[in-house]
């Protein structure tokens, strides 16, 4: 799936080995959304927005790849359900681990430091695991033949498979990366508040969590497009994450995504 300003575009390859292109155009976030514009603000915006259109391309990937109809009722299912395992492995964990050894650990922001190297390493070790399944190793082969692909706009480079050949499956500005920069920013947020009790720990880091991304959306924002090497040097850590999330693609796996890329650029 590829967005772009004016327009989303899914590509599906068939069972029979066919392509199934949809496209769908999007009214600009700016006309939707009043914040879009406004630094830190555009970050929560576009987390929610990429959310809605996760759960439609999922219903819509999902029908076009041979699988059962979702119902919306049903995606919506899916995505909450994710979305608790989410706050119970990456939240609720962390932080009760840590509570269980705060006596050792007396200087409350040495315990939000622990917890966020503890978030870390358990997003670490998950994507670790999944990337063992073999369909979550072909899913990570099409993210590689995206970051292909885009490559090929920034650049101007034919849109071809052979020129998509000498891109880089790694990208600044990466949904991982963003993972990795929420994982850093939120030891730094959370660090202000304290170490209240579990539940108010908890409460406390999901209502902060849009404050965590949308600094963490400026940060990925300014390491994507900046040329200096402080900005250079942030996105590291994140295209080093890529190498777990990101698989060789191969030439089929790259026509799917300049199937994509040729509809979401293209003008009704």
């Amino acid at each position: 799936m590829l967005r772009g300003p004016h327009a989303m575009a899914i590509a599906v390859r068939r069972p029979d080995g066919g392509l199934f292109v949809h496209r769908q155009r999007l009214t600009p976030a700016g006309e939707r959304w009043i914040g879009w514009r406004l630094p830190f603000l555009r970050g929560i915006v576009a987390l929610v927005d990429s959310l809605g259109l996760g759960v439609r391309a999922l219903l819509i990937s999902a029908e076009a790849a041979g699988e059962e109809r979702l119902s919306p009722w049903q995606g919506a299912t899916i995505i909450g359900l994710a979305s608790i395992l989410a706050v119970g492995l990456f939240m609720l964990l962390p932080t009760v681990a840590v509570g269980g050894i705060a006596a050792w650990l007396t200087w409350p922001a040495s315990r939000n430091l622990v917890e966020g190297m503890l978030r870390l390493t358990i997003l670490v070790g998950y994507v670790i695991a999944i990337a063992r399944v073999p369909d979550i190793g072909r899913i990570f082969a099409y993210h590689g033949a995206e970051h292909r692909v885009i490559h090929l706009v920034e650049t101007g480079g034919e849109r071809t498979v052979a020129a998509a050949r000498g891109m880089p499956i790694l990208h600044p500005r990466c949904g991982t990366s963003f993972l990795l920069f929420v994982a850093a920013v939120s030891v730094l947020v959370f660090a202000f508040f304290g170490w209240p009790s579990l539940w108010q720990r908890v409460l406390l880091r999901l209502m902060l969590l849009p404050v965590v991304a949308g600094i963490a959306y400026e940060a990925i924002r300014l390491s994507g497009r900046s040329r200096h090497p402080l900005a250079q040097a942030m996105a590291l850590p994140g295209l080093w994450l890529q190498r777990l999330t990101t698989r060789e693609p191969g030439d089929d796996q790259v026509e799917v995504a300049l199937a994509a890329l040729k509809a979401v650029t293209s003008e009704d």
